[in-house]
């Protein structure tokens, strides 16, 4: 598997997708980061040979997932990740899709944040569920659901932050067009966070 090293350049380096860290401003009197409006738009970029059209991959340390669309070409989508320590890296396929899809939370979730417990039988779709407008379902390599999702969410600010329970997130209206553009047996790749 490609470590994040292998797969992102800055505009100086030879290898990986052109992304530099200037995407980010800080927040004024505040060490957290937060993205623009401008920088949340979908865009087209460039990378470097050897990837896949029609792959996702995930960089935890960008906030930026990366649909790759033709030989040195993908539409770097904003995205926000699970929180340290739920964040989970790994090679997976989109099993299953899913338009306004109902969210069960796992026991895990439950333990974590007892009020889910009210939802131990699932919420509805609908713009007040957790996964928003759509989801991309992740399998393991024995085609198993790993619990692990891309998926909407009407919250924006939580876009270039670690604050999920381990999933993928972007906004409603950027999940619904990758969500077009996705085929069930797509290859998905989660970058280890890096920890220096």
């Amino acid at each position: 598997m490609l470590n994040r090293r292998d797969f992102l350049t800055t505009s100086g380096a030879a290898a990986g997708l052109m992304l530099a860290s200037t995407s980010f401003v800080e927040a004024q009197n505040t060490r957290r980061r937060v993205l623009t409006p401008e920088d949340m738009v979908p865009t087209e970029i460039r990378v470097r040979r050897g990837f896949e059209p029609g792959e996702i991959h995930v960089d935890p340390g960008q906030f930026a997932l990366y649909w790759i669309t033709e030989p040195r070409k993908a539409i770097r989508y904003r995205v926000g990740i699970g929180r340290p320590g739920l964040y989970e890296s790994g090679e997976f396929t989109v099993g299953r899709k899913a338009e306004w899809p109902r969210w069960t939370p796992t026991a895990a979730m439950i333990k974590r944040t007892p009020s889910y417990a009210q939802f131990a039988d699932g919420m509805p779709g609908g713009p007040n569920n957790p996964l928003g407008a759509r989801a991309l379902y992740l399998y393991d390599a024995r085609g198993r659901d790993t619990m692990l999702r891309i998926h909407g969410t009407n919250r924006p600010n939580t876009i270039g932050h670690a604050v999920s329970n381990g999933c993928a997130r972007m906004l409603n209206e950027y999940i619904i067009d990758l969500h077009a553009r996705v085929p069930n047996g797509t290859r998905v790749v989660l970058y280890p966070v890096r920890t220096s």
